[in-house]
């Protein structure tokens, strides 16, 4: 089974049109909702206006301690849960070894109050986990109907190559992307084998708002930032985004990255600001390609 991009891959909202053999056709949005630090009460409320505003990806995790008011909210809002992609992730280093792994998704599931998710990741890479194992369980779950996609996130080339040998046809790799941080091998390879690169910490939490190249793009476009730092993101092929927000005029603002379009010399003044800066780099981390 292989992912593959149609054509015409923008929609309403940015949508990013993915064709599984076997497992029939999925939409999978090119920008979501990033909903680490929201949590509890408020944290439902803005997943709801997320999905208000027009959102029709979230993405949570165990790990982030929403799961809960992710599904409160899904509950809630009248979109359709077939029209919103949800993704999850377990295996995380700080979460416990999980070893029935159907059992912690079913968890999730009733979090979430959902009977699949669109999308199941391992959080990072585990070296007290085999993957081997942690991928044919993955892969059960999507044979039973748990889980549509799966996948991996934090996963670099040389790991990313071990997990396709294992599981040929995973859908995406989470990990950090932003105008700082070139990751130009590892998006090679997905585009080779089919994989969408969904980009977390895309403004590099914050750092690349006081960059001099992307403010003056913004100024002479009348546009913010952090709109230009997203759309050369979801501009690019096989690249999605899911910036987090803190209110509802940061949904909105961030959304509007669908209206407009970079110009190719905008786009390569963007991709010229790499330069290394990794922001997520826990010790548990793994081996990261050369930046």
């Amino acid at each position: 089974m292989r992912v593959r991009e149609k054509p015409q891959f923008k929609t309403l909202y940015g949508y990013l049109r993915m064709e599984k053999e076997l497992l029939g056709k999925y939409t999978m949005p090119g920008i979501g909702f990033g909903t680490l630090g929201n949590t509890g009460d408020a944290g439902c409320a803005l997943v709801e206006a997320a999905l208000a505003e027009g959102y029709r990806y979230i993405d949570t995790s165990r790990y982030y301690g929403n799961e809960e008011a992710v599904g409160r909210a899904l509950a809630r809002s009248s979109v359709p849960r077939g029209d919103v992609w949800v993704t999850t992730k377990l295996l995380h280093p700080r979460t416990p070894p999980q070893p029935d792994l159907r059992f912690e998704l079913d968890k999730s599931l009733r979090l979430l109050q959902t009977d699949y998710v669109d999308l199941l990741l391992i959080h990072w890479p585990r070296p007290d986990v085999s993957l081997e194992w942690a991928l044919g369980e993955f892969a059960a779950l999507r044979a039973q109907g748990k889980a549509r996609t799966i996948g991996v996130s934090n996963f670099p080339t040389a790991l990313l190559r071990q997990a396709l040998g294992i599981v040929g046809d995973l859908a995406a790799n989470q990990i950090e992307y932003h105008p700082y941080l070139n990751q130009r091998p590892l998006l090679y390879l997905m585009r080779e084998r089919d994989l969408v690169l969904i980009a977390h910490s895309p403004l590099a939490r914050g750092k690349v708002l006081d960059d001099p190249v992307l403010q003056e793009i913004a100024k002479r476009r009348q546009l913010s930032v952090a709109q230009v730092a997203l759309r050369w993101i979801v501009q690019q092929e096989r690249v999605v985004a899911i910036p987090g927000a803190q209110n509802v005029e940061q949904l909105r603002e961030n959304l509007k990255v669908l209206d407009f379009t970079l110009t190719n010399d905008e786009m390569t003044a963007i991709s010229a600001l790499a330069r290394g800066t990794r922001i997520v780099n826990p010790k548990h981390g793994p081996a990261w390609d050369p930046a």
